[in-house]
């Protein structure tokens, strides 16, 4: 787990769009052996048409964040893998942050805004809400 190293990439350069792609895509990838993920479970998971994903594809690729030829499976890059794993790490430590603090009982609703907000979440904030939920939850 990343900790405030040169490993952290500030999420802010990175636009929300290329973050959604690159969760989903990571996500999908621990479900599946050897995590290659197909252009169509990305469009059905997204709720997108194949051919927006296509174009987000290309994109990422030029951005050095997967790797992918067209009408072949995704992977993502080691740059595109820490963009993710940064992401979900903000999203669990902002899900633990309204379950256990704000107390909210609507799992629903603690999903919903910790995936919305986890992409406006600076490395420093991030850093810093894992210490107050470290020094909090003890």
């Amino acid at each position: 787990m990343a900790n405030n190293s040169k490993d952290d990439i500030n999420i802010s350069d990175i636009p929300e769009s290329y973050q959604r792609y690159l969760d989903e895509i990571y996500i999908i990838s621990h479900k599946k052996r050897g995590g290659w993920v197909s252009n169509k479970e990305l469009a059905e998971n997204l709720n997108v048409k194949p051919a927006s994903v296509t174009g987000m594809l290309e994109k990422l690729q030029r951005a050095g964040l997967i790797l992918w030829k067209p009408r072949r499976a995704i992977r993502l890059t080691e740059k595109g893998k820490r963009i993710a794993i940064q992401l979900n790490e903000t999203h669990d430590l902002l899900y633990a942050f309204f379950e256990k603090v704000l107390k909210i009982d609507d799992m629903d609703l603690v999903e919903k805004i910790s995936c919305e907000i986890e992409h406006h979440i600076s490395t420093d904030v991030k850093n810093s809400l894992k210490k107050f939920l470290s020094n909090y939850l003890g």
